[in-house]
């Protein structure tokens, strides 16, 4: 018998405590942090290309804390319009931009302001105008209906408590025959209502 229990913790405290947690990722990548990051990790054990990774600044690659390549589901076509929810450091935005050209568009969300910093310095160094980062909530996207041909994402949804709205929102802004990559973690067996308003296990 599935148990669904009531998310009951303050959802801007979590959203607060994800932001904090993710700014001390961009400004010290290399710090005490349970999870893994950067360009290494993610060529060794996700399928990154290395030498791809190379050639984007350091400051775009060491803060990525992904757990996949949402880039490997599918190719991106030339063209399409891309979003990418909790888009960190850029690494994936910038990735994707060369894929869909300069005749394409990506747009990577995030709600860290540190990030957000990273992502954009890139995108101007790497001289990707087809690639653009703005501060948004991932339940509450600023796009119109239909617009978006491929949405990605990279370890981000686990985070949002409110995934049901993410979802939605990703139903409205994709046209008829979009779709999503997405990498994230999953847990098979129902949590217990403790651990489910537990916000340190879910900040990650």
């Amino acid at each position: 018998m599935t148990m669904v229990c009531e998310v009951t913790f303050d959802r801007e405290k979590l959203k607060s405590e994800i932001r904090a947690t993710y700014a001390r990722v961009a400004e010290q990548p290399d710090g005490d942090f349970h999870f893994h990051r950067g360009p290494g990790y993610a060529a060794s054990l996700l399928g990154y290309d290395r030498n791809e990774l190379a050639e984007l600044p350091d400051y775009v690659t060491a803060p990525f804390a992904g757990v996949g390549n949402p880039l490997r589901v599918r190719e991106l076509p030339a063209g399409a319009t891309v979003i990418d929810l909790g888009s960190g450091g850029g690494m994936d935005c910038l990735l994707a931009g060369r894929r869909v050209g300069r005749e394409g568009a990506v747009i990577g969300y995030d709600m860290t302001d540190a990030m957000l910093g990273k992502a954009r310095a890139g995108a101007a160094e790497t001289g990707m105008r087809q690639v653009r980062f703005e501060k948004a909530d991932i339940g509450r996207l600023p796009l119109e209906d239909g617009s978006v041909d491929v949405a990605i994402s990279n370890g981000v949804i686990n985070l949002s408590p409110e995934k049901r709205q993410v979802f939605a929102e990703l139903h409205r802004v994709l046209r008829p025959g979009g779709w999503v990559q997405f990498a994230d973690i999953v847990i098979e067996t129902e949590l217990s209502e403790k651990a489910l308003n537990d916000i340190e296990l879910w900040v990650g």
